[in-house]
């Protein structure tokens, strides 16, 4: 571990421990690109952990402060994800490099930061989540090539099982995707690019089945968490 420190930070707005995991990409060419940006106050925004390729892990912002890197959107009732959340980016060309796999220490050292903050802070392996599943309008990050699978068989996230078929959109909105009025097109874009990374095509079966098995077994808390 190796402390980096961000001035991009503030408080917990509800001066709780955290209760949320989002993992992200970077989109940029190098990991000590990723760390300028981040620790740069006129930037404002900020993770509390970068993972480089090589497996390095770095630590911008305290567990128990509220790092900037979560943005607009929401997971089931919680609309401030910031003061929920602890935010891990992963160093990741992404679009710029033609979206590379993430390497073997990369991955290796996520499983092992993870566990760590899974077991510091209570946090449930349901509540690690994917940028684009609180942002499915305008994120993708990790993007299709994160391995979400090889998380959940670690008990570090989960994974659905496909049984019988429920409504699409209701049982995202009870697992926690952020659902208005007609917002099947990205919401389902984001679940597949999680659990589905190369299903094209309408909404099927398939899909309808894996989301009713994830809300039924990790149903989040709707409440809003009024910020």
């Amino acid at each position: 571990m190796i402390r980096h420190p961000s001035p991009n930070f503030t408080a917990r707005r509800h001066g709780k421990p955290p209760d949320m995991v989002v993992l992200h990409h970077t989109a940029m060419q190098t990991c000590a690109a990723v760390l300028k940006r981040l620790c740069a106050p006129e930037n404002e925004v900020s993770a509390h952990y970068v993972i480089g390729e090589n497996g390095e892990v770095y630590q911008l912002v305290d567990e128990d402060m509220r790092a900037w890197h979560a943005g607009a959107g929401c997971w089931g009732g919680t609309v401030d994800v910031n003061s929920h959340s602890i935010g891990i980016e992963l160093a990741n060309g992404g679009p710029l490099l033609a979206f590379p796999p993430f390497p073997e220490p990369q991955m290796a050292a996520l499983e092992g930061l993870l566990a760590g903050i899974l077991n510091r802070h209570d946090i449930k392996p349901q509540a690690v989540i994917a940028h684009s599943d609180m942002a499915p309008t305008r994120k993708f990050d990790p993007g299709a090539k994160f391995d979400w699978r090889r998380l959940a068989l670690g008990g570090l996230s989960v994974w659905p099982k496909v049984g019988a078929k429920g409504d699409f959109l209701k049982d995202a909105r009870r697992f926690g995707y952020p659902v208005g009025n007609s917002d099947l097109e990205p919401v389902l874009a984001a679940f597949r690019l999680r659990f589905r990374p190369y299903a094209t095509g309408p909404l099927d079966a398939i899909d309808r089945a894996m989301i009713h098995d994830l809300a039924n077994r990790f149903a989040v808390d709707l409440t809003p968490d009024n910020p």
